[in-house]
């Protein structure tokens, strides 16, 4: 979630919760009717074309076959092969979690030259209005910086906001990985921010991968920016339910399964990017080791037992973080449930000194991002409880994957 004027969108959490049980039965009809729309979008016509299509000889597979089956075929290609596909149909390889992230990489930046000539017609199409124009100019802009070079990014999608996640390191020869999972109002042109850089994921993977070097120089880390759902705008109905975080949730596990090799996996959610994370956590991989949530709304879950995961549980919040004033409770679909730094929940809580407000917890200098840098290596007894007591690293024993003792 974004930080700015809060009181008249707290009010609207307290009346939407208040009202629970009639606004939930009076939107379901139209939440079933939207979620049962497969918009022909321009993803969906390239998966389409990939199920009629051939490489040597043989049918291309099932684009929603496991990853590793997907792993399978590509490894059975020649590069050739591979980069014909990648060609022909760049936006289903770029969202393929199986595909070589390398041969992603690749597509998406075809994907992303021909969604910048879209861009560049809407942007002088007559038929627009100004407003339209106007938006279209800064769609180009986004797409134009996520085309400069050196930058790989796993996953484009054009269509409505626009999903985008990107990463930073290398994903095939990491010892740790770390996905960033945001919250509200994410999206194609909320992805990167110049003002404020550490509120956008961009920006917050950044910041996570420098202080992840920071912490362990000898251990190679990547860090995913994973915007690839379709996030909640403002504070409004979507974001009072798990509706777009159910969705979210099966994302995540997707791109989770599809990762290579089998470094430990971290995961570090910001606001309602902690439902998400919350409503993965009976399906992740065992592979992911944490899930660290930052500003929770909560996590959808009245304890973190009730989670079903072996990840370990971390929760922080800055006590100026005015999430802390959203009721932590669950009525009839809207809310998320109990607080994840409350003792009753069992979270180990961590310091998030300086991190100044809700959108504060990836900046440099801060407790929140030091230990989020800490459990990415795998320094856990190297973080800073929130309290003066160790709690939080109870039962935290052994020479961590940074080297340190």
């Amino acid at each position: 979630m974004t930080s700015f004027d809060t009181s008249p969108q707290l009010n609207a959490w307290r009346v939407l919760l208040a009202l629970a049980v009639v606004f939930v039965m009076l939107a379901t009809t139209g939440w079933t009717a939207i979620r049962s729309q497969r918009e022909a979008t321009p993803l969906q016509a390239s998966l389409d074309a990939w199920t009629h299509g051939s490489v040597a000889g043989q049918r291309l597979p099932d684009p929603r076959s496991e990853p590793t089956r997907l792993a399978r075929f590509f490894a059975g290609l020649d590069d050739a092969q591979r980069t014909l596909l990648a060609h022909r149909y760049p936006l289903a390889v770029g969202n393929m979690n199986g595909a070589p992230v390398e041969l992603r990489y690749r597509a998406n930046r075809i994907a992303l030259r021909q969604a910048r000539q879209v861009e560049r017609e809407r942007v002088h199409d007559r038929d627009l209005t100004a407003a339209g124009q106007r938006h279209a100019a800064r769609r180009l802009d986004r797409i134009d910086a996520l085309l400069r070079p050196g930058r790989h990014i796993l996953a484009f999608d054009p269509a409505g906001s626009g999903r985008v996640a990107e990463v930073f390191g290398s994903l095939r020869r990491a010892d740790r990985i770390s996905v960033v999972v945001p919250g509200v109002d994410t999206d194609l042109l909320t992805f990167q921010r110049t003002r404020r850089a550490h509120t956008a994921p961009v920006g917050m993977a950044r910041a996570l991968y420098a202080a992840e070097r920071e912490a362990a120089p000898a251990t190679r880390t990547a860090v995913i920016a994973w915007a690839d759902y379709t996030a909640p705008r403002g504070l409004g109905m979507d974001a009072a339910t798990a509706m777009r975080a159910e969705s979210g949730a099966l994302r995540l596990n997707a791109l989770l399964r599809g990762l290579p090799g089998t470094a430990p996996v971290s995961l570090f959610c910001h606001s309602y990017g902690s439902v998400v994370c919350g409503l993965a956590a009976d399906a992740l991989p065992r592979r992911v080791a944490d899930i660290a949530v930052a500003g929770s709304p909560g996590m959808r879950a009245d304890r973190a037992d009730d989670l079903r995961t072996s990840a370990r549980v971390w929760a922080m919040r800055d006590a100026d973080d005015w999430v802390q004033d959203v009721p932590y409770l669950e009525v009839g679909g809207l809310g998320h449930g109990a607080d994840p730094v409350s003792t009753g929940f069992g979270a180990r809580v961590l310091s998030a000194h300086r991190a100044k407000g809700h959108s504060g917890y990836f900046v440099p200098g801060t407790d929140s991002l030091r230990n989020f840098a800490e459990i990415g290596v795998g320094a856990y007894r190297a973080v800073d409880c929130a309290h003066e007591d160790d709690t939080c690293r109870r039962g935290l024993s052994g020479t961590d994957t940074s080297g340190r003792a």
